[in-house]
């Protein structure tokens, strides 16, 4: 194909005119596109740098205002050995951390394998739930002015007295399985440990405890309400398991969407899909339809299948053995947001390249290099469409919560049917929002300078982002945990990737377009990319995971000056009270899955 005709073929994509792409090979505006990159990338990690410092900051002083939580005091040690003298691993920890840590250390609390108390708590609760309905029909029927209704049935008086009788005997169970003899026999091999200052804790979490380094592992604690007490009895020898299995899944996942992807590639690509399939010429029979199909339903139907993968992608990080939900939803934002990179980006691009170019690539194979060159600015148009779709329908369906109102709908009308509504907040889905809005920005990043045209869309929908999540943190979701700032440096990896991304792309394009100077003058910015990816893990992220022991030495002394120290410490050692010691009553008023609007915290 000689050179007038390919740019003749650009004209099938509607963006291709404002890109790098209307640039003929070997013209010295090239430099300007290679100006930019430099300009994009330097200006890029000069910000990371500044806003990690900023955060890192933002994230000391946050601490240091909840100083009095009890995850400060407290370090989660698993794989306790078994004391065969008394028959128990609580003793072991005791001696342990007396003979170790005699100064620091205050109190431990063992935890205890509850499935079965949860197997009769869940059975109390589902009678209680009986005997409220019994209850409230009766009552109704006391009420009611009909005369053959005048008394409630002697029927439903005899089912209530043995659902009474029935709950009585299951809480005599319950509290069987609290006693002392019985808890001894479930013990596992894992305890929260309070220790009377930060800097005793954070001593323990950041040392290894023995010589054998799989015996006494130690950990700081996450937040009381945020444990993931499931995942604590786990053995830790299993957790790589469970981790290899979790990856194998979401990898599988990722394989099997390219087949929707690759579909919605072909509608978006109608042209080349009418004669490869003749029978896609009748949509142009209503005036109109062919636009819709080929604009905004490819993104659309793309947007629809993405909704679902990441409540998939929690559901998998929850057997990944993680010890806190905010670890779990970080682990789930992680797979989510590589899911989207693989599929939603890369994967739309060759699969939109290939079924744009593919007749001719087989017809003229010198020329693959030159459809190669443009075809990442012929998916511009599609990856416009895409922001327009999030920004416009993501956006009002974050607002609307119509999975909510159908999930509540559902409720109301089957098991949930004449039941007192109780209401519930629920907690922003890091795992959704982060990779959504770290895909919009690689995509930003990537057509900066490939097809600048896309970037006032993309400001557009982050301003308009910007104004929704405001409002849904402050007036709708419910804050259920506090990673002071621990989501960041996945951000911050999320935005390197896209440099990085950028950085590729325009090797390949300068080369491609007969630059061989520019391409080769870019290999360092890459390389400078890389190894300030690197310093920032050296520099800053060490801080992001661990207490340091200069500012635990620091919350110590403010302690000590307002004579809270004893105060904090102790309510650290009743924080972590395992579900299956918490008295009964406590127990029934939690929710399984979010806080109440009226209840108060529990313990």
């Amino acid at each position: 194909m000689s050179r007038q005709q390919s740019y003749q073929a650009l004209s099938h994509h509607s963006l291709d005119l404002f890109s790098i792409s209307n640039i003929e090979p070997g013209s010295n505006r090239l430099w300007v596109h290679f100006s930019c990159l430099w300009f994009i990338s330097l200006y890029g990690v000069y910000l990371l740098y500044k806003e990690y410092h900023e955060i890192l900051s933002k994230r000391i002083q946050q601490l240091r205002n909840i100083r009095h939580q009890p995850d400060q005091f407290t370090v989660l040690v698993r794989e306790i050995p078994f004391c065969n003298e008394h028959r128990s691993r609580g003793c072991c920890v005791d001696k342990f951390f007396s003979k170790h840590h005699p100064y620091a250390y205050h109190s431990y609390q063992i935890l205890y394998d509850g499935k079965e108390f949860q197997a009769l708590l869940g059975q109390a609760k589902s009678i209680e739930r009986k005997i409220e309905d019994l209850s409230k029909r009766s009552t109704g029927k006391k009420h009611n002015e009909m005369p053959l209704l005048s008394n409630p049935s002697h029927h439903d008086a005899a089912k209530l007295a043995s659902h009474e009788e029935k709950l009585e005997e299951l809480h005599h169970k319950i509290h069987q399985l609290q006693s002392e003899n019985k808890l001894k026999e479930k013990e596992l091999p894992v305890a929260f440990v309070t220790f009377k200052t930060r800097l005793g804790a954070a001593l323990v979490s950041h040392s290894q405890q023995h010589a054998d380094p799989l015996l006494w592992i130690t950990d700081m604690a996450p937040e009381p309400r945020d444990v993931s007490w499931r995942n604590l009895v786990i053995p830790y020898r299993l957790l790589p398991l469970c981790r290899l299995g979790v990856i194998v899944a979401a990898t599988l996942l990722t394989i099997f969407f390219t087949i929707p992807v690759t579909a919605v590639q072909g509608i978006a690509k109608f042209e080349k899909l009418k004669q490869w399939f003749p029978p896609a010429k009748a949509l142009q029979l209503i005036p109109g339809l062919s636009s819709i199909i080929t604009g905004y339903l490819p993104s659309a139907v793309l947007k629809g299948f993405m909704y679902i993968v990441p409540f998939a992608m929690l559901g998998m990080a929850k057997l990944a053995g993680c010890i806190s939900r905010s670890k779990e939803e970080i682990k789930a934002s992680n797979m989510v947001f590589y899911f989207l990179v693989g599929n939603v980006f890369i994967w739309s691009l060759l699969s939109g390249s290939l079924l744009d170019e593919i007749g001719e690539s087989f017809t003229h194979p010198k020329d693959i290099p030159s459809h190669l060159a443009t075809a990442v600015s012929a998916q511009a148009d599609f990856f416009v469409t895409y922001i327009l779709t999030d920004g416009l329908s993501g956006f009002s369906l974050e607002i609307l919560q119509p999975g909510l109102l159908c999930w509540d709908a559902i409720k109301s009308c089957t098991y949930g049917r004449g039941k007192e509504k109780t209401p519930f907040l629920y907690s922003l889905p890091y795992y959704r929002i982060i990779p959504t809005v770290s895909l919009s920005v690689l995509i930003g990043m990537v057509y900066a300078v490939v097809t600048p045209l896309l970037l006032p869309f993309l400001i557009g929908y982050f301003c308009l982002g910007y104004v929704v999540y405001i409002n849904q943190i402050e007036d709708v979701y419910e804050t259920v945990y506090d990673t002071c700032g621990q989501y960041w440096p996945y951000i911050h990896h999320y935005i390197l990737i896209a440099i990085v991304l950028m950085q590729i792309t325009m090797i390949g394009l300068f080369g491609l377009k007969s630059k061989p100077a520019a391409s080769i003058s870019t290999v360092p910015l890459l390389f400078l990319t890389l190894m300030f990816n690197e310093y920032c893990k050296i520099r800053f992220l060490p801080t992001f995971h661990l207490l340091s022991i200069q500012n635990a030495k620091e919350f110590d002394e403010l302690d000590v000056k307002c004579n809270q120290m004893e105060l904090n410490y102790e309510s650290a050692s009743i924080a972590y009270c395992p579900p299956c010691l918490r008295p009964l009553n406590v127990m029934q008023s939690e929710p399984s899955y979010s806080p109440s609007i009226v209840s108060t915290s529990s313990i």
